[in-house]
């Protein structure tokens, strides 16, 4: 199937209010072109170099989306550009983030990524110190920065119950969030959760952004 058939036939899946994130890591311009010519214009990207140099070579009108773990001294090669930090998972980060956004006089979004798998990750921050971070009114403070909603991964797993259990939490957070600190912010609608191999059960649990890569440009 062509890369252009695989974006089709996984766009006829979504319902309206869910968006496909193209995970572009590792591919090629030239496969990242073939998916633009779709009509496709979200695309994930973990690494900083790659994103830089993607950036730099591809059409201006793609909305890159920052997916994976960032450090804070990496974070200002791409704040010129990006236009959502998917993975934040730390104060300090989005306390860079914001420093490097007033320097280029522009707004990020950015999720939080709540940790929801059962196995050991690295990163991710539980949703009770998302919640402590919003009322800690430190967010506030960051004038450059707009949280637009959670990310998360559920764990690598065939057993499809695990997983619809681990979305179901973090879109009991979101909701959650929503609620107490977000009711009246449009902006707070957006939860990025399913990957090739799950997210029709996460679009069953309310994803709004399905970041997807080999689906699309094959297995590496």
């Amino acid at each position: 199937m062509t890369i252009v058939e695989s974006i089709n036939k996984i766009k006829a899946t979504l319902p309206s209010g869910t968006r496909l994130v193209a995970v572009s890591k590792t591919k090629s311009n030239d496969a990242i072109l073939e998916a633009y010519q779709t009509g496709q214009r979200i695309f994930g990207e973990n690494k900083v170099q790659e994103l830089v140099q993607k950036y730099e070579s591809l059409p201006k009108d793609i909305q890159w989306h920052m997916i994976g773990h960032l450090q804070t001294n990496k974070v200002k090669y791409i704040a010129p550009f990006i236009e959502c930090i998917e993975s934040v998972d730390s104060l300090k980060l989005l306390k860079q983030i914001n420093n490097e956004a007033v320097k280029n006089n522009r707004t990020i979004k950015f999720l939080f990524q709540v940790y929801i798998a059962t196995e050991e990750a690295k990163f991710g921050l539980e949703c009770d110190e998302v919640e402590t971070i919003i009322k800690s009114g430190e967010l506030n403070l960051l004038t450059n920065v707009k949280l637009t909603g959670l990310m998360g991964m559920a764990t690598f797993t065939d057993n499809e119950e695990l997983i619809s259990s681990e979305f179901a939490k973090i879109k009991d957070c979101f909701n959650h969030l929503k609620e107490n600190y977000f009711k009246l912010d449009d902006d707070f609608r957006e939860l990025s959760i399913g990957m090739s191999s799950d997210y029709l059960i996460a679009v069953s649990q309310g994803s709004t952004l399905v970041r997807i890569g080999s689906n699309i440009f094959g297995s590496r």
